[in-house]
């Protein structure tokens, strides 16, 4: 593993345990140049995948930037990291386990918005507003329409 700090090939894994899921090893290494101390986390992949994006382009699935989207739209809520990485792990999981090697980015986004669904009200609208291309306020009146009832919630506000 390359050092993130000097370049250096030499590192050396001080501690090795699994996450809570286990489904990831965490590693703490040092690098023996400069001493530098960094985590990785190894998990395992069972199919490259593409995804085919709605332009026709494909592209090479990238686990990272799901994450990132995902992290954007709960910026500020109170959830858990490890609530957040169980989430995207599942996601990937089921990616996987469909059986093709290309998938197509609504297929993403919809297991996003469905996980996100579960996890926090707000970071679902927060995906949907982009993910679905909100242009007008209604389009927000659509999807919160959607969670009062899905969730047994009482809708707030005078009555209508």
């Amino acid at each position: 593993m390359r050092c993130p700090y000097c370049q250096s090939l030499d590192t050396q894994v001080k501690d090795s345990r699994p996450t809570e899921d286990s489904a990831v090893i965490r590693r703490r290494r040092v690098c023996t140049k400069c001493n530098g101390r960094f985590t990785t986390f190894e998990r395992v992949q069972l199919r490259e995948l593409t995804v085919l994006k709605s332009s026709g382009r494909r592209v090479p699935f990238d686990r990272d930037k799901l994450a990132r989207s995902v992290e954007i739209a709960l910026r500020k809520r109170p959830v858990e990291p490890e609530r957040v990485e169980r989430m995207i792990s599942g996601i990937v999981r089921r990616l996987e386990s469909m059986g093709e090697s290309e998938i197509a980015s609504s297929v993403i986004g919809e297991l996003v918005m469905e996980d996100l669904k579960q996890l926090d009200d707000v970071a679902y609208v927060r995906f949907a507003s982009v993910y679905r291309n909100f242009r007008e306020p209604k389009d927000f009146e659509k999807v919160l329409g959607e969670l009062a009832p899905g969730n047994g919630r009482k809708s707030s506000g005078s009555g209508g």
